[in-house]
């Protein structure tokens, strides 16, 4: 791969990990945890977090897709750039309407304990996945 479109994909590859780091597996659980910040108020915060982050994402990722399309990418860049920009479709696509469907029914009254929702776990798991995914590919582009 070009070395300047190396570096520029390696760049926004750890922008964009880090960006998830902060927000996925740093904010999300503590802001729960502050002083009176109840669940509805939890919802209404992490609803705006992760609109704004989903919106920095998509973002982050056509800036990687133009870098390593541009930059004469290996097959493993292409790879685990498929891999991280097909795990944010599947979050923004399918499991954040139901997250949002979700936080809608809390936020008008339903109670959280009752008819759990299981698209958090299948949100936390594909950020392991994305997390993994764009480590490697920042790892791989800067091995150039």
């Amino acid at each position: 791969m070009d070395t300047t479109w190396a570096a520029v994909a390696g760049a926004v590859t750890f922008l964009w990990l880090g960006m998830v780091l902060a927000i996925s597996f740093l904010e999300a659980p503590l802001k729960f945890r502050a002083p009176g910040v109840t669940i509805p108020i939890g919802l209404g915060i992490g609803r705006m977090v992760f609109r704004a982050l989903n919106l920095a994402e998509a973002v982050l990722a056509a800036a990687v897709v133009v870098a390593v399309a541009t930059g004469g990418p290996s097959a493993a860049v292409v790879t685990l750039t498929a891999v991280a920009v097909a795990v944010l479709a599947v979050q923004l696509a399918v499991v954040r309407p139901r997250l949002n469907r979700r936080s809608d029914a809390v936020l008008a009254g339903e109670d959280p304990a009752e008819n759990r929702s299981g698209a958090h776990l299948y949100y936390v798991a594909l950020e392991i996945v994305k997390v993994l995914a764009l480590l490697a590919l920042g790892c791989t582009v800067l091995a150039v």
